[in-house]
């Protein structure tokens, strides 16, 4: 079940939700739109080898923006630090930013219950699009759990900034 905006709210202030900052102007009826930080992550790498550690840039985003570029990798992370060890979260993009042409959180929706922290969003663009720090970019979902929950202990856990895939030492420990 997912939760209304009202119960968002409610649980923001009851501490079941962290969302910080927060802000009521930023509800939705069942959805919180959260902002893109203050910088993203531009992939140099000319080919991504999963067996590899990524190569990045750090783009720190101004009040005159950032120029995305179709066929690159950015990864933002979102100005709000958000999570819940009793709901869990599901960000998605906004539907006027998908009309811009930008792919948000295409692959990697589903936050695991127990992450709270500044959540690092995939960003890619059909056609050159600028970007600003603490644009509202996507929205976060909570939903109720059925069954015995297990908290989330892995590696993405408590970022505060954009982190690139940690995925090439799941193929060291082979």
């Amino acid at each position: 079940m997912i939760l209304s905006g009202l119960k968002i709210q409610e649980e923001v202030r009851n501490g079941n939700i962290i969302i910080s900052p927060f802000n009521e102007s930023l509800l939705n009826p069942n959805s919180y739109n959260y902002r893109l930080g203050d910088e993203i992550l531009e992939v140099e790498d000319e080919v991504i080898d999963p067996k590899k550690e990524t190569r990045y840039k750090i783009i720190k985003l101004t009040d005159q923006g950032y120029l995305l570029k179709p066929n690159k990798l950015y990864l933002g992370s979102t100005l709000e630090r958000i999570g819940s060890s009793k709901y869990v979260t599901q960000l998605i993009g906004r539907s006027s930013i998908g009309r811009l042409g930008l792919f948000l959180q295409v692959t990697a929706p589903l936050g695991h219950v127990g992450c709270n922290h500044n959540w690092t969003l995939e960003l890619k663009t059909v056609q050159p699009l600028k970007v600003y720090p603490h644009m509202k970019i996507g929205q976060v979902t909570f939903w109720m759990i059925d069954g015995n929950k297990t908290l989330y202990e892995g590696e993405y856990t408590n970022y505060m900034c954009p982190h690139v895939s940690k995925y090439y030492k799941e193929c060291e420990r082979k």
